[in-house]
């Protein structure tokens, strides 16, 4: 996965490491995926490279905004892939001509480059193997603060701790005091109903909007039979759409939802194991 990584670049070239010995010849669609993934790679070093030169600066949206840590993210990353695409650093061409020992052939572009991020009330779309979604290290630093309510919550009712972690950053970037257009609340942006209905008599306490909405998580989780998209689908849209629709519901903002929480938890197991990547 990808880390929290502070980047000083002068020759973005000097990042590339020697590969791996390949076969001397590719097939048209071999190397359509490789010029892909090369220009994947440049977009993410330029997006790596953006962060860390508006770190200073609290980001590009400041550090007191409600949800600007998310949107520093989606515009950063957004911003690389345009970059990488239509301005490139050389980044790409030169892994591609490493490996296939020919330059990219402009005419012949592979499918077009994925953006690197993608959220909940955002246009932006992702396939599933797209470069794994990383939160902010604001965010992450304030969801640290409630790591023992978590771990209770988790084991209260049986809810994968780092799933917990992702829903709350998808929902509020760990900002206890988030409130959404919508009227949700709280860490895990409870409406009035559901919290009542789980027994949250604070929505503003963060161990009763834990507690609350790991609850509801599970509930979710054992009416799908362990689903985690259609758990998702549910605490995002409500069960009956999944009931309606038979499945995750045609609503992109719902869609986007559940690709941003798995990007998280992805990224959550992966530091968990040590198997985050660095460059």
């Amino acid at each position: 996965m990808i880390g929290n990584l502070e980047l000083k670049i002068t020759d973005p070239q000097k990042q590339i490491a020697n590969p791996a010995e390949v076969p001397d010849h590719y097939t048209d669609a071999q190397k359509a995926k490789i010029e892909n993934a090369a220009k994947q790679f440049e977009s993410l070093l330029t997006s790596m490279m953006l962060k860390s030169m508006t770190k200073t600066s609290e980001g590009m949206f400041g550090d007191k905004s409600f949800g600007g840590d998310y949107f520093d993210t989606v515009f950063q990353n957004e911003i690389a892939s345009f970059i990488s695409k239509n301005k490139s650093m050389g980044v790409a061409n030169v892994l591609y001509k490493k490996i296939t020992g020919e330059d990219m052939d402009s005419k012949a572009q592979s499918s077009q480059l994925s953006p690197l991020n993608n959220g909940s009330n955002s246009d932006l779309k992702l396939n599933n193997d797209s470069i794994p979604i990383t939160p902010s290290t604001k965010s992450t630093d304030r969801l640290s603060r409630y790591d023992d309510i978590i771990n209770s919550a988790s084991q209260q009712f049986g809810v994968d701790k780092n799933l917990i972690k992702s829903v709350i950053l998808t929902e509020s970037a760990a900002n206890e005091r988030a409130v959404s257009s919508e009227k949700a609340k709280g860490l895990m942006q409870l409406i009035d109903s559901t919290a009542k209905e789980m027994g949250v008599s604070n929505v503003w306490d963060p161990k009763q909007n834990i507690l609350g909405g790991t609850k509801y998580l599970a509930q979710m989780l054992q009416k799908f039979n362990g689903n985690v998209d259609l758990a998702l689908a549910s605490y995002n849209a409500g069960p009956q759409n999944v009931e309606k629709y038979g499945g995750v519901p045609p609503f992109e903002e719902t869609q986007n939802y559940i690709k941003r929480v798995m990007g998280y938890l992805n990224h959550l197991k992966g530091a968990a194991n040590g198997t985050e990547q660095s460059i």
